[in-house]
C-alpha cells in the first residue's frame, strides 16, 4: 500500500521528429509523432495549500524543445523530458513526478521518480 498524496498535473502537445536506427522506412527515417506530453507532480503535504504551483509545471513545459536529443521511443522521450523538469518541479516543492509521453489515443510510455 502506498502513502497517501496530494497530486497536480498539466499536459502539452508537441510534434517531434524521430529516427529508429537500424529499421526500414518509414520507422528508419526521419518522421513526425504528436505526441502528448502528461506530467504528474506528488506531495505528501502541501506548502502554501499546494502541492507544485502549475504555473512552474506550464513555464517548463514551454521550454521542452529537444532540438539534439534523439528521441528514439516514448520511453526515451518520457525519461528527456522528466530530467528537463526535475529541478524546476523540485524547486518549487515536488517530490515525485511522473511523465507519460503518448503516441496515440492508446499508447504511452513513462518516467517517474522521486525528487529528493
Amino acid at each position: 500500500m502506498t502513502d497517501p498524496v496530494f497530486e497536480v498535473g498539466t499536459a502539452r502537445s508537441v510534434r517531434a521528429f524521430h529516427i529508429m536506427p537500424g529499421m526500414p522506412g518509414p520507422e528508419g527515417e526521419l518522421h513526425a509523432h504528436d505526441y502528448r506530453i502528461d506530467i504528474e507532480v506528488r506531495r505528501a503535504e502541501l506548502a502554501d495549500g499546494m502541492v507544485c504551483d502549475l504555473d512552474v509545471l506550464d513555464a517548463a513545459l514551454e521550454k521542452i524543445r529537444p532540438t539534439d536529443a534523439d528521441a528514439v521511443t516514448v520511453e526515451v522521450f518520457a525519461r528527456w523530458v522528466h530530467d528537463t523538469l526535475a529541478e524546476p518541479v523540485r524547486s518549487a516543492g515536488g517530490e515525485y513526478l511522473l511523465v507519460r509521453v503518448w503516441e496515440n489515443d492508446v499508447a504511452y510510455g513513462g518516467y517517474a521518480a522521486a525528487l529528493v
